[in-house]
């Protein structure tokens, strides 16, 4: 991701490389946490639930902190494609 080539339609390049995360976030997500994309998808949709007053996770502990890890990730990979180096 880099957006700072100014030739181009910086609306287009900005939308172009926004798209891409959804993708890209998914992917990283399934190779950390070994998750195929059905598995994926059907963890995103799951929800904490109780069974005989105990607490079920739909996630784990360590998958939520690797969820969390991997969006910093590409956020942080998003924000230096935008501002460059650190530039804001």
């Amino acid at each position: 991701m880099n957006i700072t080539n100014h030739a181009t339609n910086v609306l287009l390049t900005l939308h172009t490389e926004l798209s891409k995360l959804p993708v890209i976030f998914r992917e990283q997500v399934c190779e950390e946490c070994n998750f195929s994309t059905p598995t994926f998808y059907r963890k995103m949709r799951g929800i904490d639930r109780r069974v005989d007053g105990r607490l079920i996770p739909a996630l784990s502990n360590a998958e939520k902190q690797k969820i969390r890890e991997v969006g910093e990730g590409v956020t942080k990979a998003l924000v230096a494609s935008i501002f460059g180096d650190g530039e804001k």
